[in-house]
């Protein structure tokens, strides 16, 4: 359905097909031919419990790739342990609190929280741990030192349960993403291939992470809600309703609407961070791992803006958009992200509603990002579809039959 969605938006399917093409079919890390067992398992585990990351890690080169397959997969077991509500705070706790001690106890796992390739992740974590100490000493500091931090902030929010200030939100967007940022850059500066300004970045770094972080938050607000997860912050929701869960009844559209407008005002308070960033990064390959995400997060946001659809479903962005994000930051590098940008804010700009209370707000906001990103973005980088591309769009189709029966629908799953 995601696919089909795309042929009305033929700069889409070309890309879809580009990509598709380029990928041949898949769109998951690519499994080391050589190395330990053990590291092959840790992309298996990669590629198992997260698409958006397996896909990404794709861009980096081999001076970080294996570090931050590791990085990542230490905190999505520490994630584990947070997020099962099943197991008392009482045990998660103080698990939580020692888990960056587990990073060097060779043979350590554990099987109480999680399921599915979660729990399976915890139970081998054996041989992430083993990968882990094959790193380079300093990666192996800022790895550790980030799981200390995000572990002590993540059992702090077991305990008061809910994010009830703007600044809560922040603090918890901290914990959970802002540090994965600074965490991040640490590594890039630590790697030699960016420069050492970033290992000193934590406030922009942080903005980095609360941007992605946040847009998350927001889009899965029905997921959260039917889990009784509850990360909007209060300060916020309750101007528009008395129970979080009201947002779900059409009787509340209106207010609802008003709330998620809200929100994301907030959360474009970041991208001027974001782009500054971005910009000052050297490495294509680190580039493109840090700004696919980014662009694809402000296509979120420019959906879900006075959307609905929020409350009553999934919201996600076509599979088409991504491709096109990709093959764009691809090619164009900052260049297109500068694009998508403004792409995405001239999206909120035509749907602000002259009544929503936060629209003087999100107007001036948004007019920002605009001035930010047009004087870098040329006319020819968004001309209109031409008769040229439509005559390529359907040679690629045509020739795609073969590669869609091949991988039996898989080529753009992933996407």
């Amino acid at each position: 359905m995601q696919y089909l969605k795309s042929l009305a938006h033929p700069d889409e399917m070309v890309a879809l097909l580009k990509l598709s093409y380029q990928r041949s079919g898949s769109t998951f890390a690519p499994v080391p031919l050589t190395g330990s067992e053990n590291l092959r398992t840790c992309y298996d585990f990669l590629n198992k419990t997260s698409r958006s990351f397996a896909f990404v890690i794709q861009e980096l080169g081999p001076e970080l790739r294996d570090a931050i397959c590791v990085f990542y997969l230490v905190l999505r077991g520490l994630d584990t342990i947070e997020d099962d509500t099943t197991v008392s705070a009482d045990i998660r706790v103080p698990l939580l609190h020692s888990f960056h001690e587990k990073l060097y106890q060779p043979g350590w796992n554990y099987n109480g929280c999680g399921v599915a390739d979660e729990k399976a992740l915890l139970c081998n974590f054996d041989k992430v741990i083993d990968v882990f100490l094959s790193l380079p000493r300093p990666y192996q500091t800022i790895i550790q030192d980030i799981t200390r931090r995000m572990s002590a902030g993540m059992a702090d929010f077991i305990a008061t349960k809910e994010v009830v200030s703007i600044k809560d939100w922040d603090l918890y967007c901290h914990y959970v993403a802002g540090l994965v940022g600074i965490g991040l850059s640490r590594l890039f500066a630590a790697s030699a291939l960016e420069d050492q300004w970033f290992a000193d970045a934590q406030d922009i770094s942080n903005s980095m992470g609360l941007f992605l972080q946040k847009t998350n938050i927001i889009r899965d607000y029905l997921e959260d809600i039917n889990e009784k997860r509850i990360f909007w912050p209060r300060e916020i929701w309750s101007k528009y309703a008395s129970s979080l869960a009201d947002f779900k009844e059409a009787k509340y559209s209106r207010e609802a609407l008003s709330c998620i407008n809200d929100l994301i005002t907030n959360a474009l308070t970041h991208i001027p961070d974001c782009l500054d960033y971005m910009a000052r990064l050297q490495d294509k390959r680190i580039f493109n791992f840090c700004a696919i995400p980014q662009a694809m997060a402000i296509a979120t946001l420019a959906l879900c803006y006075d959307n609905h659809d929020v409350f009553t479903g999934v919201v996600k962005i076509r599979r088409g958009q991504s491709a096109k994000i990709i093959c764009d930051i691809g090619s164009l590098g900052m260049q297109g992200l500068y694009m998508h940008f403004l792409q995405g804010a001239d999206a909120i700009a035509a749907k602000i509603r002259p009544d929503d209370p936060n629209a003087a707000r999100t107007r001036a906001l948004v007019e920002k990002i605009q001035a930010m990103c047009r004087p870098h973005v040329q006319a020819a980088a968004i001309q209109p579809f031409g008769v040229g591309d439509v005559v390529a769009v359907a040679a690629l189709a045509a020739s795609s039959a073969y590669l869609v029966q091949r991988h039996k629908g898989r080529v753009f799953a992933k996407l």
